[in-house]
């Protein structure tokens, strides 16, 4: 799955769509996906000239981010919904046990590694690693996220639970 198919099953958008590409995708079970870090990216553009090497590292939060983000191409690929005022809506639940363990900086290219290790009805654990070539830079203890109803986010009633009202 390239970036178009990226952009169809994500809502998110510059600067925060951060996933590039899917490797491989065995729905119910794990993902594999890519970010490339490039020194063009917004987080990089108060450096100055001559700052210090360590400057570049790509935030946490931003290797945490883009790890969950492949975790919801993982769900969300049967049913994409890039329009997160309509239809299901994936919310981050929680996270623990992360550990950092190497650094990313502009030129490296992550792979997320995501299993998903238990689906309930709208909720999902996955687990997994991020490396950059071959070297574990983040280990991703547990992440929950839920799937929703945009009408129970937006207060919005869904077109069918509309007609019921009108015809009862």
């Amino acid at each position: 799955m390239g970036p178009d198919g990226v952009r169809a099953v994500l809502p998110h958008r510059f600067p925060m769509l951060l996933v590039d590409r899917v490797l491989e995708r065995v729905p119910g079970e794990r993902i594999t996906a890519l970010k490339a870090v490039s020194v063009n990216e917004p987080w990089y553009q108060d450096l100055s000239d001559g700052a210090p090497e360590e400057a570049y590292d790509y935030p946490g939060v931003l290797i945490v981010e883009s790890w969950c983000q492949a975790a919801g191409i993982l769900i969300a690929s049967e049913n994409p919904n890039p329009d997160v005022l309509d239809g299901q809506v994936m919310l981050f639940g929680g996270i623990s046990d992360v550990q950092f363990c190497g650094r990313v900086r502009p030129g490296d290219v992550m792979e997320h590694r995501v299993d998903l290790v238990r689906a309930l009805t709208d909720t999902v654990i996955f687990e997994g690693s991020c490396h950059v070539d071959g070297r574990l830079v983040a280990r991703i203890g547990r992440v929950v996220m839920a799937l929703r109803p945009a009408s129970e986010l937006t207060g919005q009633k869904d077109d069918a639970a509309s007609e019921a009202e009108e015809e009862a």
